[in-house]
Order: C-alpha cells, then structure tokens, then sequence
C-alpha cells in the first residue's frame, strides 16, 4: 500500500489526469490519501481517507510517507482555526487554511518529510472539537467564494461547506449533497428543524444539488455564489435581492441531537445541560 501527504495550502483533485480536467474536490495541507495508481511521472490516482473520493492529483503536491506515518497521521492532529495561516519550515513557509491539518502538532511545531514545521495560529486538537462548535464554524467561513468542488475559505461549494463543517465538529460526511441526504432523521416539517440541520434541496430534475445549515430564526447559511445566510422555509431558500426563491426544498435531515449544538447567542460554560461543558476560552477561539 502506498500513501501520501499533502504539503500545499490547497491542492484540486480531478477527474482525469489533465489539468483541463474538472475539479471534483481538494486536499488540504496536512491530509493523507492512498494512491491506488500513477500515471507516468505526473499524476497519481488517489482515494481520499476521510470520504473515499478518487480523484487524480499533480504528484509533484503530494509527498510519499511510510505506513507507520500514515497511521500516526491519520489519528495524530490538530485542525486549523484561522482562515489563513502561515506553517514556517526551514527556508520557507506555507499558508494554510482553516481546516488543514496540522500532523502531531504539539501546540508550537509538529515534524515532518525530516523537517521542523512552525506554526504560531490558533490550532486545536480534533478531540477538542464536537458538535457544540458546528455553528461557530460555519460562521468562520461566510463570504467565502463559491468554487466547484472546493473545500476552502479561497473556493468552496455547498456540499464542501457542509462536510469541511461537519467533518471539523467530527462528524464525517460524504463529499456531494446527494449522498450526504441519505445520512440522518428526517424532520417532517420545517417549523420542526432545529439549528445544526441540514436542508437538501432539488433541481428542476428533481436531483439533490445543494445543501445548506440551519440556524435559527428560519434562516440557512449555505454556499450560493458566497457562503451566506439567506431567509429559509417549507418552499425553500429566499433570495431578498432577487425578490424570489432560488432552491426548492426537497427534505430536512437531523444528524445531531439537539442537546449537542451550541446556540451562537450562549457563552456560558455548558449552557445546555446534556453539552460537554466547553470554556469561554474554547468558544472564544472561534469569535
């Protein structure tokens, strides 16, 4: 089995070996995939470890690591919390984004590839993060530009908005909305939704081709053009510029227990009784 890392900010995995090709996702620094395939001495065939997408990636923005560091990688590592943040190597450093992955992080440098990495932002440990923190993650990521297939504050779509979201709360979803509709409870109504739901909506073909958070208040944070919070209801998603609805809704899933989520208006240290109690510290990494 071979495995690699990737050492750049933002890298595009494509759907063939072109760089013509579409973008159908991206790695992050720091995330690991196995490459089940080259093609010359250009481009390696990879499947990403935490959705299993396959995709084609440049081989020269991925860097072979051993079995042993694949493992400690995979479970060993803190997220980044800053939109932007630069990780200093030696004789150069690399900006990261919110998201990446920081491997062995020990809360000033982590190794890697034999060399000492730097890194002075706001990072956590991913058994610090949970559902209490999903809303407070979103919110870091609005007016981020929409960018198909992306997964980052430069470029991301709906579907990656949702998964980079959750998967930072440590809940791991499927990359496209038509796969993640399958996962969760349905609510019926939608005066019954809660904040932390996920609201899928369908195409004039009646496919699922967006996906959006709710919040409170009837409103949905979501990518369209921008991530942004627009008005929400039984219809589905409207639009006070365009004076009109622009995603019809198809269904509303609940993948989190309510006692789970942390309103954006609650500061208190567990402000909700069944919510692992979070410190103003923790929470005010995030403001």
């Amino acid at each position: 089995m071979h495995y690699a890392l990737c050492h750049l900010s933002v890298v595009s995995l494509r759907k063939s070996p072109s760089n013509r090709s579409e973008q159908v996702s991206q790695l992050l620094f720091g995330e690991v995939v196995e490459v089940i395939e080259k093609k010359g001495k250009q481009w390696a065939k990879v499947r990403c470890t935490w959705d299993h997408v396959i995709g084609w990636v440049a081989m020269n923005q991925i860097t072979p690591i051993t079995d042993k560091e694949f493992q400690t990688f995979s479970e060993d590592y803190s997220y980044c919390l800053d939109l932007f943040q630069p990780v200093y190597f030696d004789d150069n450093m690399v900006p990261v984004t919110l998201g990446a992955r920081l491997p062995g992080f020990d809360g000033l440098k982590f190794e890697f590839n034999g060399k000492t990495c730097r890194y002075t932002g706001l990072a956590v440990e991913k058994e610090n993060l949970g559902p209490v923190h999903l809303l407070k993650i979103a919110h870091k990521l609005m007016y981020a530009p929409h960018q198909w297939g992306g997964r980052s504050p430069l470029g991301i779509d709906s579907s990656g908005f949702v998964q980079l979201v959750y998967q930072m709360a440590g809940i791991s979803l499927p990359r496209d909305a038509n796969q993640q509709v399958f996962i969760g409870e349905v609510i019926d109504f939608a005066e019954q939704a809660k904040p932390g739901d996920l609201a899928f909506f369908e195409n004039s073909k009646g496919t699922i081709s967006h996906v959006g958070i709710l919040l409170e208040d009837g409103k949905l944070i979501h990518c369209w053009e921008k991530v942004r919070i627009d008005p929400f209801d039984h219809f589905g998603v409207y639009n006070h510029n365009l004076q009109r609805y622009t995603h019809k809704m198809r269904v509303i899933k609940r993948l989190i227990p309510q006692t789970e989520i942390l309103p954006l208006d609650k500061k208190e240290t567990g402000a909700t009784s069944n919510v692992t109690p979070v410190s103003p510290d923790q929470l005010a990494m995030f403001d």
